[in-house]
């Protein structure tokens, strides 16, 4: 199960896990983030870890990951669109693409809530020239609220969290 394997890389790497698994989750750790951060409440929960630091951890890690997504959209548009254009395997940034195209920058807010399109939506708002301010205060002010609904729901799903793995 991928709780069981989030803990054995708890067990090796301590609270430098969640920080990698959240600013690496772009570029293929194969554990969801929904499953990370649930299991990250549910040892803090359970007193295992102390729960501001794999919070922190958490945050700053996606923090990290969607403002480098901004940034090389920002510096490598053309280059990205034209290495995307006609491939098959771009189905998700299609997605964030479209979806920031219908709602513009509300779709910087949407996207956290949309795996794999919360990574690709900073990318595409970098393409599309949001400027910096606006796109730090939308992402990092949901990324605020994303993290503390699924930490708090971890955390209060305690010992019943096995019964919620199934989604995955």
């Amino acid at each position: 199960m991928l709780s069981e394997t989030i803990i054995q890389l708890v067990d090796q790497y301590g609270y430098l896990i969640f920080f990698l698994a959240f600013c690496l989750g772009p570029f293929g750790i194969p554990v969801p983030n929904e499953i990370t951060i649930l299991t990250g409440g549910v040892l803090a929960n359970e007193g295992v870890m102390n729960p501001w630091i794999i919070y922190i951890c958490i945050l700053t890690g996606l923090l990290t990951a969607v403002t480098i997504g901004y940034i090389l959209g920002k510096m490598f548009s053309q280059r990205i669109l034209l290495r995307l254009k006609g491939k098959k395997s771009n189905r998700h940034f299609i997605k964030a693409e479209k979806l920031f195209n219908k709602y513009g920058n509300l779709a910087i807010c949407i996207g956290f809530f949309i795996p794999i399109v919360r990574y690709l939506v900073p990318v595409a708002a970098g393409i599309s020239g949001v400027k910096y301010k606006v796109f730090a205060l939308l992402s990092y002010s949901t990324a605020i609220i994303w993290t503390s609904a699924f930490f708090g729901l971890g955390m209060t799903l305690g010992d019943r969290f096995s019964q919620i793995q199934f989604f995955y």
